[in-house]
């Protein structure tokens, strides 16, 4: 499992997974129904599926903020 290193910098282990916003599909973390917590790629994709091979692949930037 990999973790989302800007939510560990705020004490929390939370999984990596794609999520979606009105700019498109990103790689972040999030607790539960409620939202999520942190966007940790830089980037945004146009599809579900290029987010997710990204994830997949390690093709992506963490995102500094």
């Amino acid at each position: 499992m990999t973790i989302g290193q800007l939510a560990l910098e705020d004490g929390f282990t939370l999984p990596l997974q794609v999520l979606q916003s009105a700019r498109g599909f990103y790689i972040g973390t999030k607790t539960d129904e409620e939202g999520p917590f942190s966007r940790e790629s830089a980037e945004y994709w146009p599809d579900n599926g290029e987010a997710i091979a990204a994830l997949a692949s390690g093709n992506w930037t963490q995102n500094q903020l």
